[in-house]
């Protein structure tokens, strides 16, 4: 007897059935929980990519609030430095317009002291030259002056009291 490599006997449907045997136990006990724990595992994956992604996309929100916010504060910041500005600018021009009207009012008061002490000046000068005429009258009168000496002198007098008179 002659054996193939493949012979039909009980030796070989033993080996089919043993094998087929095994393959359901080994189907049932071990590729059945693989398969289940890879499954598990892929929804896993799958669960946390989409997780992630919805991070992701509540990530992106955020940073995009942040940067509507992070705007708005900047906007707000040149806000506050214009009207910083133009409070600055009124405040100014408050103080400019206060120190002129003050620097004329020096003026004036100084233009109204010039005018009074020139006024003042005028009529010293006019007390000196009644005193004067009080005093060239009193040597007239005691030098006894014919009428028309007298005379000539009084009209030079008021011409000369006259035209400082018409100066002033």
């Amino acid at each position: 007897m002659h054996q193939g490599l493949v012979e039909f006997s009980w030796t070989f449907f033993f080996q089919l059935v043993n094998t087929l045997i095994i393959f359901i136990v080994l189907r049932r006990f071990l590729f059945k929980p693989a398969t289940e724990f890879m499954d598990n595992r892929t929804k896993g994956i799958e669960s946390a990519l989409e997780d992630a992604a919805n991070k992701n996309k509540e990530v992106e929100a955020l940073k995009a609030q942040y940067e509507g916010k992070l705007a708005d504060i900047k906007e707000e910041r040149n806000e506050i430095i214009r009207e910083a500005t133009k409070r600055a600018e009124e405040r100014s021009d408050e103080i400019i317009k206060t120190a002129e009207m003050e620097a004329q009012k020096v003026i004036d008061r100084g233009r109204q002291d010039i005018e009074r002490e020139r006024q003042k000046a005028v009529n010293e000068l006019k007390d000196q030259i009644s005193t004067l005429a009080i005093m060239a009258a009193s040597k007239v009168i005691e030098e006894e002056l014919n009428q028309t000496t007298h005379q000539k002198m009084v009209e030079e007098f008021i011409k000369e009291v006259g035209e400082t008179q018409w100066q002033n």
